[in-house]
């Protein structure tokens, strides 16, 4: 099993369990609410990423470990949620982790089929933010990607850092750890100094 695959999982499994997190933290949804939320949340990145490659069948289709680590994703919170609500940061971390291992994921799904450099990147930071996106316009919630400028920006850095190290000749898997931790670490200096960019206008 591939690390690449192995982190793919783990990413979905974080993505799962923010969205099931995300859902009743706003409403007391039910559990065919929070399965949705946190399905959307999961592969909606993917998803649309797949789409705009036009890459079929789409990657969920015909992998059931996708869908099984989704469901664990859910009963997880599901039936520990007074344990995992307690960590003021649960739902940042597992999305922070979600989005620096989905972006280097989708990069490398793009890099496969041949798209450029800088099309790579775009569609790293579409699989790790979009998911998130549709999560939080689902339970009326302004998406971090409009207020948390950094969030995307991070997925953005993480995605450039690993493209030079695979032209320097890095080994695949460091590589991946490498970026993929970058992602990380920006996203959580970002947040405890509440770090964003210049705003448009002010």
């Amino acid at each position: 099993m591939q690390i690449q695959y192995i982190f793919e999982l783990i990413g979905t499994l974080a993505f799962a369990i923010s969205g099931a997190m995300a859902g009743d933290e706003r409403q007391k949804h039910d559990w065919f609410g929070i399965t949705f939320i946190a399905f959307i949340t999961a592969i909606g990145g993917g998803t649309l990423r797949d789409l705009f490659l036009n890459s079929y069948p789409l990657v969920w289709f015909n992998d059931m470990n996708i869908i099984y680590t989704i469901f664990l994703g859910i009963l997880l919170p599901g039936l520990f949620y007074k344990y995992f609500v307690k960590l003021r940061t649960t739902l940042m971390l597992f999305d922070t982790l979600g989005i620096a291992l989905f972006t280097i994921v989708g990069l490398e799904k793009a890099q496969s089929l041949g798209a450029n450099d800088f099309i790579s990147v775009v569609m790293g930071m579409f699989t790790a933010v979009m998911g998130g996106v549709i999560r939080d316009t689902m339970i009326n919630k302004t998406p971090t990607i409009f207020v948390e400028e950094i969030y995307a920006t991070a997925c953005i850095i993480g995605g450039i850092t690993y493209l030079i190290l695979d032209d320097l000749g890095i080994d695949r898997n460091i590589n991946f750890i490498i970026s993929g931790s970058l992602i990380a670490v920006i996203r959580i200096i970002a947040v405890k100094f509440n770090l964003s960019l210049p705003k448009f206008y002010k």
